[in-house]
């Protein structure tokens, strides 16, 4: 008890004890510790070189064993990953505290709308039943209408202070009542990985969704970004308050004026008019809402809208509340009508639909909350050395940029050229300057832009866009993207004179980030390009590309698929000018389809894609999903530099060019309908059909013929096993075709490995991309071989993946693969044995 005593009494005057693996107690004095700390927090890793050096330098550690400081360290190191460990699991308990607290209001408000909904049916039967000519309708729908306020209220503070609490309260009542018949959004099922909870409305005026979930962001900082709707609303063109005064209450009212893009061509943008109302309940909760005042003559004068039809906001905004420890649960409602009656009838599902207002709005509002508290939390890492704000910026521009080439308004400098007799095509020319913050390019003519807006007829956008991303060579003119990046460069411009160009069909595809789930990506495309002339070969040809791809989910229900892309000088500086053009397809309406849509919707345009069986692709019968069967619009626009002495003649090269990508679209479209045909490719298949079977049978019957050996267990020949064992075989096996310049038709997975591409970029890959210079040669050297006895072996080389990296492989086996008849040749079959990366 004396020695434990006198220990604790050290301990207390600034001596700290350590236990060693042989049972004694280490003294170390406080100076000794604290250069322990300071050793520590510079090396932290056990193995460093200059941890021993700074433990040498520092003489007052000269007199511990190194035995002991190894142990120090080692204790040091196991509290601080308990430190961290206990953190994290706090940080979890309280989320899963507040996500509980979250669910169990959310049972209480279905409750409620249970109850209400019995009340309901029990008025309605008695009315039935009394058959009374006067019945009122007491549904969510007069909860929703919105009040008239153009007599009393909008023209002095204290009618506004009035129509702020109105909209205060019917906000609340959608956010966390009954006012609106909520149901949940198709596709956005509640668990552990949700985002959120997701509904919209059904059977009330106008369209409404709404979201609530945790956000590990204060409740002043999540304000701040929702009610700058600019930032994270693509759809956003400006938003400007024109007054803003405080509401007496610590709140503050503002009047703000809103213009939004029109999604196509075919209709007008939409404006609103609205009141927002910010404060803070007696529960500390923060709330932003906001709802239209009424008159279509009020807000700015009538010239700054003449190109916009005013769309009313009905109660919308934002309940934010803290939780203890940090976070917020955040409550969403977005309430609009859009006036469908004005557009077109086909568009009108694009006007009436939640779904879309609920993707468009509600869940890309909380999307990108909680992207903005990933990156301030340091969990998000870009790639190229950028800042996630830098790159953030890019998107918004290419976007932004998208929609003023759609949109074409006056005062942006737009204006239409005469049209040559077919209005398949708008042409439109701006002559202002192309501002990029400190860097301004100035065009001697401007920028002219084709566009055009289609329909389609069972097309899942989410797979149009994949292969329009991927396949870029199947719809797109080198030399189109040649003219747009060199007329960005010093303002030089090359039409019609440009110089001759040959595409390789390669692109080589730069991821720069993505959002966290994964619904956006930005990259950068490197189109690889050679000069056709001698004196040129010198001279690089190779195109970069920024480009923006969303809405790649099949599942995301109402969701809008976008593939936009400018070009970008090499160098890709933060302030780069942007011209963007690309394509953007919304679905107008959707119905799940039978098993037959659902394996049909997911073809491609190569016998390649039908081979992927893995365990994610595989849509067996048993895991069918309701599948993409409807209509969808396709808007395209094309951005061109110019001068003004060539404008007539750069004008008649886009009509030209967009006419042709619509073709090349179309031609794809119709390949993935589930009833379309490409007429260049043949017949396309989906997973597991008996063509892809055909073809494993080819490539293992033509090797047995031809090498003597089997490729796969004579046991997996039966039945789709041989499309499995052949998908999953440890050799990189590839099939080339027998065209002039051979591309790719077909990988199993570690094929697609090895060339680091996928299924549907496979086609892009020509044959001698993949070797070397000493592989070429080897090859060249055995091809008649190969012709004349249907195989050789290849000595061990070196050949390069699609990302530019080198691969070795101890030997390859090349064989021809016949048809079932054997007398038709179909492709050249390569097998790379033991492959790795060097």
């Amino acid at each position: 008890m004396a020695m434990v005593a006198q220990q604790h009494r050290e301990s207390s005057s600034g001596s700290i004890n350590r236990h060693l693996d042989s049972g004694k107690y280490v003294r170390y004095t406080a100076e000794q510790v604290e250069a322990l700390e300071r050793v520590y927090s510079e090396c932290p890793k056990p193995s460093s070189l200059r941890r021993q050096q700074l433990i040498r330098e520092c003489p007052i550690l000269s007199n511990i064993e190194p035995k002991q400081i190894k142990v120090w360290f080692q204790n040091r190191r196991c509290r601080e990953k308990q430190r961290k460990e206990s953190t994290r699991l706090h940080s979890v308990n309280k989320k899963l505290s507040a996500m509980n607290k979250l669910l169990m209001e959310e049972n209480d408000r279905l409750q409620k709308q249970v109850s209400q909904l019995v009340c309901e049916n029990g008025y309605m039967r008695h009315q039935l039943q009394s058959a009374s000519a006067a019945t009122t309708d007491a549904s969510c729908e007069s909860a929703a209408t919105t009040p008239r306020h153009a007599l009393k209220d909008a023209n002095n503070p204290a009618g506004l202070l009035s129509i702020a609490e109105e909209t205060l309260a019917e906000f609340l009542s959608k956010a966390t009542g009954t006012a609106v018949d909520w149901v949940q959004m198709p596709g956005m099922k509640p668990g552990p990985d949700s985002v959120g909870i997701f509904a919209i409305s059904q059977s009330c005026s106008g369209v409404a969704a709404r979201a609530c979930s945790l956000v590990s962001l204060e409740p002043s900082k999540i304000a701040e970004i929702l009610k700058d709707r600019s930032s994270w609303f693509r759809d956003c063109r400006s938003l400007e308050v024109f007054t803003m005064f405080p509401a007496g209450n610590g709140g503050t009212i503002e009047l703000v004026y809103t213009q939004t893009y029109a999604p196509t061509t075919l209709a007008p943008a939409r404006d609103f008019w609205t009141l927002r109302y910010t404060t803070t309940l007696e529960n500390g909760s923060l709330v932003v809402c906001e709802r239209s005042l009424s008159g279509t003559g009020a807000g700015p004068s009538a010239s700054a809208a003449s190109q916009f039809l005013r769309a009313e906001m009905l109660p919308s905004g934002y309940l934010i509340r803290p939780c203890e420890g940090g976070g917020s649960i955040i409550h969403i409602v977005d309430h609009l009508n859009l006036k469908a009656w004005s557009v077109p009838e086909v568009l009108r599902p694009l006007y009436e639909s939640p779904n879309v207002i609920a993707q468009k709005m509600t869940i890309a509002a909380l999307r990108y909350i909680r992207q903005i508290a990933q990156e301030t939390s340091g969990e998000i890492v870009y790639g190229l050395g950028r800042q996630p704000a830098v790159l953030r910026t890019f998107s918004q521009r290419l976007s932004r940029g998208f929609n003023d080439a759609i949109n074409s308004f006056n005062d942006d400098g737009w204006s239409l050229l005469n049209s040559d007799g077919a209005e398949d095509v708008v042409v439109a020319i701006n002559s202002k300057t192309l501002s990029t913050g400190s860097n301004n390019l100035s065009f001697i003519g401007g920028i002219l832009c084709a566009k055009a807006s289609m329909l389609l007829q069972n097309v899942p956008p989410a797979v149009l866009v994949r292969f329009l991303r991927e396949h870029r060579s199947e719809w797109a003119d080198f030399n189109v993207d040649a003219f747009s990046a060199t007329s960005l460069k010093a303002s030089s411009y090359a039409y019609p004179g440009m110089r001759p160009t040959r595409f390789t069909g390669s692109q080589i595809i730069m991821p720069l980030g993505h959002t966290i789930e994964h619904e956006e990506m930005l990259e950068v495309i490197r189109l690889e390009g050679h000069p056709l002339g001698e004196e040129d070969a010198f001279i690089p040809r190779d195109i970069h590309l920024l480009q923006m791809c969303s809405g790649v989910d099949e599942n995301a229900v109402g969701a809008c698929s976008e593939l936009v892309f400018a070009p970008i000088d090499e160098m890709f500086p933060d302030d780069a000018p942007l011209v963007p053009s690309g394509f953007r397809i919304i679905p107008l309406d959707s119905k799940p389809g039978d098993l037959q849509d659902t394996l049909t919707a997911q073809r491609t345009l190569d016998l390649t894609s039908s081979l992927e069986v893995g365990p994610e692709t595989n849509h067996g019968v048993g895991n069918a999903t309701p599948c993409y069967s409807a209509r969808s619009v396709l808007t395209i626009a094309f951005q061109f530099p110019f001068e003004s002495n060539l404008q007539e003649n750069v004008a008649t090269m886009a009509r030209q060019y967009v006419r042709s990508v619509i073709s090349s679209v179309q031609r794809v479209a119709m390949a993935i309908s589930p009833s379309g045909l490409s007429p260049t490719l043949g017949p396309k298949l989906s997973p597991g059909s008996p063509e892809a079977l055909t073809l494993a049978h080819w490539i293992c019957q033509s090797y047995s013929y031809h090498v003597g050996n089997e490729l796969v267990r004579a046991d997996t020949m039966g039945g789709e096993s041989i499309l499995k064992t052949l998908w999953h075989h440890q050799d990189a096996i590839v099939c080339c075709s027998l065209k002039a310049l051979p591309v790719f038709i077909f990988a199993n997975q570690a094929g697609l490995d090895m060339l680091e591409t996928t299924l549907l970029a496979l086609q892009d890959i020509t044959l001698d991309k993949i070797f070397d210079d000493s592989g070429r040669k080897a090859l060249f050297s055995e091809f008649a071989k190969i012709m004349q006895q249907g195989f050789a072996y290849l000595p061990g080389g070196i050949c390069i993946s699609t990302m530019g990296r080198h691969i070795s492989y101890e030997q390859a086996i090349v064989w021809k693969v016949f048809a079932a008849d054997e007398n038709t040749l179909h492709c050249l079959a390569f097998s790379f044995v033991n492959w790795s990366f060097v």
